[in-house]
């Protein structure tokens, strides 16, 4: 399917956007984990995702907002996540890892589309991967928290 430059940029802003959007859903997640825990294990939580997910939030926004100005396109306020509904704090997190799953593969998906290439430029396609660079090892970090939780 042919698109012009300015389809594909829009494209290319939406699929940023809803990767943003996860990880916001990821954080609020994390959040409301970080309420139900203990103090030390919600500390470990907080050093071991929740900061490193909000680096990967404003990773993103950032490469959405430069790219959008860089190419005239309006800026974009995003909302703060809603965390899906839970009773544990380990069913917060496995929330989280969900959402954070959900944003790399939307963000692989991007890269692997080519859009970036094509209509981007050499500093979203640098954004998108140090987004994708931070958010990689998460899910296995929350993974490694939730064994400790309960012990």
């Amino acid at each position: 399917m042919a698109y012009t430059n300015a389809e594909g940029r829009q494209q290319l802003l939406d699929d940023l956007g809803g990767a943003a959007d996860a990880i916001a859903i990821a954080i609020a997640a994390l959040g409301e984990a970080y309420e139900l825990l203990d103090e030390q294990t919600g500390d470990k939580l907080e050093e071991l995702l929740f900061r490193p997910a909000q680096a990967a939030s404003g990773r993103a926004k950032r490469t959405y907002a430069e790219f959008a100005e860089r190419h005239g396109f309006p800026a974009r306020a995003f909302a703060g996540g809603r965390a899906p509904h839970a009773h544990r704090p380990k069913d917060h997190i496995d929330n989280a890892v969900a959402a954070l799953e959900r944003a790399d593969a939307e963000l692989g998906e991007l890269q692997d589309s080519m859009l970036p290439v094509e209509v981007g430029d050499a500093e979203v396609r640098a954004g998108i991967a140090e987004t994708r660079a931070l958010l990689g090892p998460l899910p296995h970090t929350a993974h490694e928290l939730e064994r400790r939780l309960g012990r």
